[in-house]
């Protein structure tokens, strides 16, 4: 579904991908990680087209988008929850998700959506008029990936979903991705919790300065001596 090859980005003078590659099957979660700087922010800013590339290709369900505009992959299906969650704090919870399904422009359907958005996260219902900003950092998040689907994504980009939650709220933000996956969409994910984020994916790639070091089964990376020891606290 998803090929990056040799993949270079810089920001200004500095190299922050050298020759990155890896890919991804539908239906998957992958899983990103490394320590901060190790340009996973980066490589998801670049598929979303944010970023572009100096050298390499991208390709996504076979086709180029290596020079595609932004809102043109979005249209394909390539849809980020960034990190920090960026919601339209001064919006209300229902304007964040309406902005989420600008793409479709069927009243119904996205009547429809935000039904379904709202059984998946009750929360949300019960602040559909509260403003962004006022709402929790859970609830934050939550909406973050809400308004992320109401674009009917092929492949959700994550990044760090589970940033500055509370541990309670960190396993649920984990159970609904999978639950987002269970449904048919494909994930990758960019995460500094690597204990959670290999406990849910099928594959995973150690990045460390622009590179993958390491790359697997995500179970078999999960036990790991030197990813334990670096990323797991030697657990």
């Amino acid at each position: 579904m998803l090929n990056v090859q040799n993949l270079h980005v810089y920001y200004g003078a500095i190299h922050a991908l050298k020759g990155l590659n890896f890919h991804l099957e539908q239906g998957e979660i992958v899983t990103l990680i490394g320590a901060n700087g190790a340009g996973k922010s980066t490589t998801l800013n670049a598929l979303s087209g944010l970023l572009a590339a100096r050298e390499g290709k991208l390709e996504f369900e076979g086709e180029d988008i290596t020079r595609t505009p932004a809102q043109d992959i979005v249209r394909r299906g390539v849809i980020q929850v960034p990190e920090g969650r960026k919601i339209f704090a001064t919006l209300t919870v229902m304007e964040n998700l309406e902005v989420g399904a600008y793409l479709h422009p069927d009243k119904a359907q996205i009547e429809k959506d935000i039904e379904s958005v709202f059984k998946r996260f009750p929360r949300l219902k019960e602040r559909r008029n509260q403003l962004g900003g006022t709402l929790s950092g859970g609830e934050q998040q939550m909406l973050a990936i809400a308004r992320g689907l109401m674009s009917h994504p092929k492949l959700l980009l994550l990044d760090e979903p589970s940033m500055g939650l509370a541990p309670i709220l960190v396993e649920q933000i984990f159970e609904i991705i999978r639950d987002i996956n269970d449904q048919g969409t494909s994930i990758l994910l960019v995460e500094q919790n690597a204990q959670m984020a290999l406990s849910i994916a099928d594959r995973a790639y150690v990045l460390e300065t622009g590179q993958v070091v390491l790359e697997g089964d995500a179970q078999e990376i999960l036990h790991n001596p030197m990813v334990m020891e670096a990323y797991l606290g030697g657990h």
